[in-house]
C-alpha cells in the first residue's frame, strides 16, 4: 500500500514538473505551441513551424555561427530591398523599352498548313534551285539582279513616301532613281549608296502607310508562296502589281513570272538564314509570326517618326496640353 502511494506521488510530481502534453506549464510557452489553421500548422504568433525552427536554430548557435547568420541576414535584407526597388521601377518609361504586340490568329490551322507548305517548298525546291543558281552565277551578278528589281519598284516607294508626308524620303527616292538609272546602268548598280552621295533607301509599302494612319493588321494570315502577312499588309500584292512598270509594258505572264526568279535570286543571297532561325525556335510557326508582327510594328513606327504630319502633331500636342500662362 505504501509502495503504491509512493509511486502515485512520483507520477504526480513528474507531470507537474514537465507539464501535460496538451499545454506546457509556462503560459508563455503555451502560446508558442502549434495549432491548426485551415489544415496547416501555425504558431500562436502566426509563424510557421519551419520559421520557428529556423529561429530556434539561430538562437542555439554559437557566436561565430550567429555572426555568419547575421551577415547573411543583412545580405538577404539588402537583396530584398534592391528587389523591391526594382519592382517599384516603371520600365514602361525606360527609353529603350520595347512594346510587345500580338495579333489575332483565328485561322491558325490554315496558317500552320500554309507554313508547312512554304517550309517544304523552300527545302525541297527553292533551296536546291538557289544553291545551283548560286554555283553558276557569281555574286556580283546576283546583286545586280537584286538591285534591278529594287529599282523597278521605285513608284511604290515614292508614292508611299508622299502618302506618309515624308518629303525627305520622297526626295531621296527620286534622287536614287535618277542617279541609278543614269550612272547605275538602269538600276543594275547602286552608285547612289556610295560614299559621297549616300541617299538612303526607303523600304516602305502600302501596309506601312495604312499602319501609320492607325489601320490595324486585322488578323494573321500565311499566304502560299508569299509567306506571313495580314489583310492590311496584303494590300501590297495589288499595289505592287498596279505600280510595277513591267505590268504595263509586258504580257501578264511575264510580270507574274518575274516573281519566282526574284525569289530564287534573293534566296541565293541569304542561304542559311532561314535554317538558323527555325533551328533556334521551339515552335518555328510562332517564332515567325511574332517576329513578323514585331518587325512590321517597328517599321511603322520608323515611318511615323519620319512623317512631317506626325512630327508637327507631336510638337503641337504638348503645347495644347500645357498652354503657357497668360501675363
Amino acid at each position: 500500500m505504501k509502495h503504491n502511494l509512493s509511486v502515485l506521488l512520483l507520477v504526480i510530481f513528474f507531470f507537474a514538473a514537465v507539464g501535460f502534453p496538451g499545454c506546457p506549464v509556462p503560459d508563455a510557452a503555451c502560446a508558442q505551441m502549434p495549432e491548426m489553421d485551415d489544415g496547416r500548422w501555425v504558431m500562436g504568433n502566426g509563424k510557421s513551424p519551419e520559421h520557428a525552427l529556423a529561429e530556434a536554430s539561430l538562437a542555439g548557435a554559437d557566436a561565430s555561427a550567429r555572426g555568419d547568420a547575421e551577415t547573411s541576414g543583412r545580405s538577404q535584407d539588402a537583396f530584398q530591398e534592391d528587389y523591391q526597388d526594382d519592382e517599384d521601377l516603371n520600365y514602361d518609361d525606360e527609353p529603350f523599352a520595347e512594346e510587345y504586340v500580338t495579333i489575332a490568329d483565328p485561322i491558325e490551322p490554315f496558317n500552320r498548313a500554309m507554313h508547312r507548305f512554304n517550309d517544304r517548298l523552300y527545302f525541297w525546291l527553292l533551296r536546291p534551285v538557289a544553291q545551283g543558281y548560286k554555283a553558276v552565277v557569281p555574286e556580283p551578278a546576283r546583286i545586280s539582279v537584286k538591285n534591278f528589281y529594287y529599282h523597278l519598284l521605285f513608284p511604290i516607294r515614292f508614292v508611299n513616301c508622299l502618302l506618309q508626308a515624308d518629303l525627305t524620303g520622297a526626295g531621296s527616292e527620286a534622287g536614287r532613281f535618277a542617279i541609278n538609272t543614269v550612272w547605275g546602268i538602269g538600276g543594275l548598280l547602286d552608285p547612289s549608296s556610295n560614299q559621297g552621295i549616300e541617299l538612303p533607301k526607303q523600304n516602305t509599302d502600302f501596309g506601312q502607310t495604312l499602319g501609320m494612319y492607325g489601320v490595324g493588321h486585322g488578323f494573321y494570315i500565311v499566304w502560299p508562296f508569299l509567306g506571313p502577312s495580314s489583310p492590311r499588309d496584303s494590300v501590297d500584292i495589288a499595289g505592287e502589281y498596279f505600280l510595277d512598270p513591267l505590268s504595263y509594258f509586258t504580257p501578264w505572264y511575264t510580270s507574274l513570272g518575274k516573281r519566282p526568279f526574284k525569289m530564287i535570286n534573293n534566296a541565293s543571297l541569304s542561304l542559311g538564314d532561314y535554317e538558323a532561325m527555325i533551328e533556334a525556335a521551339i515552335d518555328p510557326y510562332i517564332a515567325i509570326r511574332n517576329g513578323y508582327i514585331q518587325y512590321r510594328m517597328k517599321e511603322v513606327r520608323a515611318r511615323r517618326d519620319r512623317s512631317l504630319f506626325f512630327r508637327e502633331w507631336k510638337n503641337a500636342a504638348p503645347e495644347a496640353a500645357d498652354p503657357s500662362p497668360a501675363n
